[in-house]
């Protein structure tokens, strides 16, 4: 298992808005590790089942590959995968049964008419290669134009989840006057070509750097999301499979910024987050605990 420092919780629902939103001293985001130095543009992190392989991947303009790291950072493994680009991966999840899932769905010009996600074989560090073994195409439903107006890019995805049989994309706002809206789509996990069904449409609060969405991860009991940005977390709750629009966003600061890009779910209780190496911060992997 992992070894990583479980902190106090952070009760999550509580009644004062004050406290959602003002974390005290004692929740803090924790430097765990750096990553090794040859992975500076981390877009995902996942877990192997058991939870001794941190599965990370890079995104546009790197390898095709997915690197395995253990809990002190060191580099385990550089798994290949076959027969396919690196288009632009933004981030890398496991389902209940330990299924590793890329998305290859960044789209920061919102043009792209090539978006999927892509299951693998792969299972442990000791891999050469891994091939795709089922390939999830979808487009947008809403989106009519490659690209849309400036006012209206709300087509880039740089997080997902997997529930149920269904994957869940959150989109980040790229938009002309952002205002942090973004949208919830549905896709079925399966191979063939799909028009992902809205389900949502939410906003976050703040600026660019508060609401623009990097990265997600569920719970093992799939009654909370969190969505990741470079200065905070954002719980979702009361969400149902087929629509978001209800869900009530906790929005809990980290009181740190930097291009964060990467978190899954510890425990029940603990994200794991990754940040990209810049000129003077970043390049590490972190804890919160709520």
């Amino acid at each position: 298992m992992l070894r990583f420092l479980i902190l106090p919780a952070l009760l999550l629902l509580s009644c004062n808005p004050k406290a959602q939103n003002s974390p005290t001293n004692e929740d803090e985001l924790k430097v765990q590790f750096s990553l090794p130095k040859k992975l500076k543009e981390v877009s995902g992190i996942a877990l192997s089942k058991d939870k001794k392989i941190i599965w990370v991947i890079e995104d546009r303009g790197n390898k095709n590959a997915v690197y395995g790291i253990n809990d002190k950072g060191e580099m385990l493994a550089k798994v290949p995968v076959e027969n396919i680009e690196n288009t632009d991966w933004e981030d890398i999840i496991s389902d209940a049964q330990g299924n590793i899932y890329i998305g290859d769905f960044g789209n920061n010009d919102n043009n792209r008419t090539d978006l999927a996600i892509l299951k693998t074989d792969l299972t442990n560090s000791t891999q050469t290669t891994t091939k795709v073994v089922q390939t999830t195409k979808f487009h947008y439903q809403g989106q009519t134009e490659f690209p849309p107006k400036k006012s209206n890019l709300l087509y880039d995805c740089e997080a997902f989840v997997e529930m149920d049989g269904n994957f869940y994309l959150f989109t980040k706002n790229r938009s002309k006057g952002f205002d942090g809206t973004f949208l919830v789509f549905q896709v079925p996990n399966k191979e063939g070509d799909f028009e992902a069904k809205l389900v949502g449409r939410l906003k976050l609060q703040g600026g660019y750097n508060d609401a623009a969405i990097t990265s997600a991860t569920i719970n093992s009991t799939k009654d909370k999301i969190v969505l990741l940005t470079h200065k905070n977390v954002h719980v979702l709750t009361g969400f149902t499979a087929n629509d978001f629009s209800a869900a009530k966003i906790q929005k809990i600061p980290l009181n740190h910024n930097s291009q964060k890009e990467a978190i899954v779910f510890l425990d029940d209780k603990t994200v794991m987050i990754a940040d990209e190496k810049g000129k003077d911060e970043g390049g590490n992997v972190y804890t919160f605990s709520f």
